[in-house]
Parts: structure tokens; sequence; C-alpha cells
């Protein structure tokens, strides 16, 4: 978003929401103030039985709630969600999701068989034995291919969507790139976990084919990230920073197409190289 002379960028209310103007004192210098980037915790109830709660920047929360419960794999699709409601508390924000019945059932069938104790933002939420990280994932779509130059693209335009990041230097952010390289949509967050879910839920609210075209995320790309995209449908997913072993292996197993320490002047594929074109 550019001002009225069209130079310099301007953020939009919901960036606003997520930062804030504190007093700092540069060594050195006189006093100033810079911009910091807000986080507060977000419960998700289900029906008014609680869930999670995350520490999330608090804008895009009902994308947030879409995509965490995809990646949870509380819901299959945003159409299985009836209705949202947000309600600011003291103490931060709470989102009440409402289900589709079979899913709701479902729900209450997990709750009663699993320990939901002790959330984090680790995407592992629920998760009481080891062996349950390779259990229940999916395979990765057939996908479209994509090349490398549209990597690149993408890339070259990421930072002119990072309105928060650009205010404050303290947000991750996942975007979903079209397989020409056009960047489609991006969320942003303090946590990277969160900026997927919120991206992934966006998208399933728009409407967007998450089978053409890949997830660019400005995190590593651990384990986790890779198991909320293979929940979401995604075929393929770019990481600026490193990823994991046991992300490469996850992927490489899913058939998901793993690109990180992706660069404009170059990219290492970790696995499932074949929807890469050459140029």
């Amino acid at each position: 978003m550019l001002d009225k002379s069209g130079n310099e960028p301007l953020a939009s209310q919901d960036t606003l929401r997520s930062a804030c103007e504190v007093a700092v004192q540069p060594l050195g210098r006189g006093k100033a103030t810079a911009m910091v980037a807000e986080e507060v915790p977000v419960g998700v109830l289900y029906s008014g039985i609680p869930h999670a709660v995350m520490m999330a920047s608090p804008a895009d929360l009902e994308d947030f709630a879409i995509g965490f419960s995809v990646t949870e794999g509380i819901v299959k699709s945003a159409a299985e969600v009836r209705e949202i409601t947000q309600q600011q508390t003291c103490d931060g924000v709470e989102l009440n999701l409402v289900l589709a019945p079979e899913r709701f059932q479902d729900f209450l069938s997990r709750r009663r068989t699993r320990n939901l104790r002790g959330h984090t933002s680790c995407g592992l939420c629920g998760v009481e034995d080891v062996a349950d990280t390779r259990a229940d994932t999916p395979r990765a779509p057939a996908g479209q291919s994509f090349t490398q130059a549209a990597i690149r693209r993408a890339l070259a335009a990421l930072g002119g969507h990072q309105e928060l990041h650009r205010l404050t230097r303290a947000a991750h952010a996942a975007a979903w790139v079209a397989s020409a390289g056009d960047i489609v949509l991006v969320r942003e967050d303090v946590g990277r976990h969160n900026a997927l879910d919120k991206l992934i839920g966006a998208a399933m609210r728009q409407g967007t084919d998450l089978g053409a075209g890949f997830c660019l995320i400005t995190s590593r790309c651990s384990y986790e990230m890779v198991q909320k995209a293979l929940m979401a449908s995604m075929p393929a997913i770019v990481a600026i920073s490193a990823p994991t072993g046991l992300a490469v292996r996850t992927a490489a197993a899913a058939g998901l197409t793993l690109v990180a320490l992706a660069r404009e002047d170059g990219q290492n594929v970790y696995a499932a190289a074949h929807r890469i074109a050459e140029h």
C-alpha cells in the first residue's frame, strides 16, 4: 500500500493492529521510538470447549482459526466450520468455532482419547506417542510443475508484501505462489507456524486452488511445516532458510517437493525434484 504521493509505503489497518510504538534509547544517541510486533494469547475453542492457546499476531485470526483446524486434522475444509466468533478478553482473544455435526463428534472422540495439554505452536498438538508423528501423514497431490524462474520471481516480489515485517523486523511470512511465480496470498505472524496456518485458512476461505503452485515461507522448514503443507494438500514448499533432516525425510516419503535455502541466485532441492523444470 502506498501513500497519496505514491512513494512511501503505508501499512494496512490489519497490520497496524499487530504492531505498537514503544520508546527506545539507541546507544550513543538520544531517545527515539520504534515499532514492535504485538503477540497475544489466542484461545481456540470448539463449541465452547477449549482446545489450544497459541501466541500469535492479532490479525487475520479467522484465517488462523480455519488453517489451524485443518492442519490439526479437526476439519478438512473451511466448509466444515459453520461459524467463527471472536471475543476480546482481558487476557487475549478467544476464537470459538462451530463445526459441522459430524466433525464436532469426531472432535469429541479425539478429545476423549488424546491428551491435549501443553499445546505450543510446534504442530504436534495432541500427540502422545513418538510413533504418532508418522501417523496419518497424507501424500502430496500431483500438483503442477514450476520453474526455477518462478521461484526467483516470487522471492523478488515477496518483500513488497511483508507489511508487518517492514514495520517491526519481527514477523514471518507465508505466501501462496501460482505456478508462474505470481504471489496470490500472503499472511504474516510473529510465529512461523501461525503464518502458515493463516495462509492455509485464507486460501481455503477464498477457494484458492492449493494444488496449483507452491508455498513460500520466510523461515526454516522443519517437520511441522511440512506436515501442515501436506494436511492442506499443497504439492510443494519453498523455504528461505534451511530444512531439518526429519522435514526432508517426511517430504520425500510423502512426495512433497521441498526447496530450501532459496535465494534469487540459487536454491537447493531436497525432495521430489520432479515438479521443478530447469528454466
